[in-house]
């Protein structure tokens, strides 16, 4: 069983929508370590909502945050330190999708950040969405992953943009799973649409 790391090339282009997909084709448990602020609708409670089968558990996050910003500074808020050795993994007998928060530098305290939480043997996805400088964005993403030995996977997100995925394939010549449209809505039977059309294609990673 693999252990899928979805990650994001910066907050709000659309890892939690990538990360129900993803759930979804692999009928994977789904964990989200760190989540900062929306307790009341998390990001685990979207995903759930999102997930049409029976078999996904949602585990709960190892922190909890009650202020919607960078996790450093929202546990700063709540008076904690976050310790990266007390995020452990769910048990589970299938594959685990583990969904980042913002970007792969994104502070969890004053030494480590969420690229600290991916290990050697995780397959990981970016997901890219087309912005003025998100080219830059995603090839910084994806050289910091390969150059830590990571053979990352690319989703996009949002509405169509060739010149700047056909450059960002080229130069980085990662894997690309797929393309997730800007949909007027996202529900369970639009999930499982994308996720029997990622599914051959993550199976391969």
């Amino acid at each position: 069983m693999n252990t899928y790391f979805i990650t994001g090339i910066s907050t709000d282009v659309g890892k939690t929508i990538a990360s129900a997909i993803v759930t979804e084709a692999l009928e994977a448990d789904y964990f989200k370590p760190v989540q900062a602020g929306d307790l009341s609708y998390s990001d685990t409670d979207k995903v759930k909502e999102l997930v049409a089968n029976t078999r996904s558990v949602f585990h709960a996050n190892s922190y909890a945050l009650e202020t919607p910003m960078s996790p450093h500074a929202a546990a700063t808020i709540d008076g904690i330190t976050i310790d990266i050795k007390t995020i452990t993994l769910p048990k589970t007998n299938t594959h685990l999708v583990i969904e980042g928060a913002g970007g792969l530098l994104v502070p969890l305290n004053d030494s480590k950040t969420i690229a600290d939480l991916i290990q050697p043997d995780y397959k990981v996805i970016v997901v890219s969405r087309h912005y003025l400088g998100s080219i830059n964005h995603t090839l910084l993403t994806i050289k910091l992953l390969q150059d830590k030995g990571f053979d990352p996977a690319i989703i996009f997100s949002g509405e169509e943009h060739s010149t700047t995925e056909t450059i960002i394939k080229k130069m980085t010549k990662a894997k690309v799973i797929g393309r997730i449209d800007q949909e007027p809505y996202f529900d369970k039977n639009v999930i499982v649409e994308y996720a029997d059309v990622f599914r051959d294609k993550l199976e391969a990673l």
